[in-house]
């Protein structure tokens, strides 16, 4: 019975361990939170990774690593060059506000209906995880952590799970 004991509590050490590792790289610059947040740290710019976070660990997976985006459109202004933004839900019909993805962290950008020379789906801009260069241990400690800020739970995510 003691070693069952011992066992379980192996196994949320190293659960903590993974969460924590995930939660230093998905706070580092340039890297998730710079458009995400969670547990109160990070820029609410992107998708809320609350839902996403109680999916399975492919399905999560597949979705970091997806290189497109719907919530991305290209923005060309009348002045100035065109740029990856996401739209903020409380523009109104005086004023757009985009994010500028192309900036890190992302510019909130405000600016009259009239200004906009055209808008389309994005073609260029890329989910920066799906460049990222990510290792599978790096991905299975992000994947921890973003379930664990999500639902609370405290499970080690098998690299081998996010191949």
């Amino acid at each position: 019975m003691i070693w069952l004991s011992v066992l379980l509590f192996l196994q949320a050490s190293a659960a903590n361990t993974q969460i924590q590792r995930g939660q230093t790289l998905f706070n580092s610059d340039g890297k998730c939170g710079t458009c995400h947040a969670l547990k109160g740290k990070g820029t609410a710019v992107g998708p809320d990774l609350k839902v996403l976070g109680k999916v399975g660990v492919r399905a999560l997976v597949t979705a970091i690593r997806a290189s497109r985006t719907e919530y991305v459109e290209t923005i060309k202004l009348k002045t100035g060059d065109p740029f990856p933004g996401m739209k903020v839900a409380s523009s109104d019909a005086t004023t757009l506000q985009y994010y500028d993805l192309s900036k890190t962290p992302p510019d909130l950008r405000k600016f009259a209906p009239a200004d906009v020379e055209s808008k389309s789906d994005n073609s260029s801009w890329k989910h920066p995880p799906s460049a990222g260069g990510y290792t599978n241990e790096q991905m299975a400690d992000i994947v921890a952590y973003i379930r664990w800020a999500a639902t609370g739970e405290r499970k080690a995510v098998d690299p081998s799970d996010v191949e």
